[in-house]
């Protein structure tokens, strides 16, 4: 008998103004409940709407299944939610991980404490949500998000 399993990874870095490495870091997060109502329809109903956005957002607050947005969204300062690029990747089985990654400009400082995947460009449905770890992105740095979710 089959079990399908879950593993998604948030993948991060920060380059100065001057592209150079400032901070790379991995964490682990936890699928919504949402989420995981989202991929069951996306597997039988080709309408239903693929995560294709990734957000970033001030609060620490911790994560649990019954979120449905981040606590406290970035909404300016070149880190508001935005189109990530997708594809597949191969962790196990050929194509059997989902990937999303988004460049970030920083247009002003904020201090990043949270990130997430959505199916929409404001609202949606939330698939997954991690805290970062305080990392401050100054003006003009980059920040980018890599997420990965492997089914095994």
């Amino acid at each position: 008998m089959d079990t399908l399993k879950l593993k998604g990874t948030y993948h991060f870095k920060i380059l100065d103004v001057n592209g150079n490495l400032k901070d790379e870091w991995s964490v682990d997060n936890l699928v919504t409940s949402a989420g995981k109502a989202q991929l069951a329809l996306l597997a039988g109903d080709a309408t239903a709407t693929p995560f294709t956005y990734i957000a970033v957002g001030t609060s620490s607050t911790a994560p649990t299944v019954g979120q449905t947005a981040l606590v406290a969204e970035t909404t300016t300062n070149g880190l508001q939610r935005a189109s990530a690029t997708v594809s597949r990747t191969t962790t196990t089985v050929t194509n059997d991980t989902l990937q999303l990654t988004k460049t970030f400009t920083a247009t002003g400082t904020v201090a990043v404490e949270e990130v997430g995947v959505f199916n929409a460009a404001s609202s949606g449905t939330m698939l997954s949500r991690a805290l970062t770890g305080t990392k401050t992105v100054l003006n003009g740095e980059t920040y980018v998000a890599t997420y990965t979710l492997a089914f095994s």
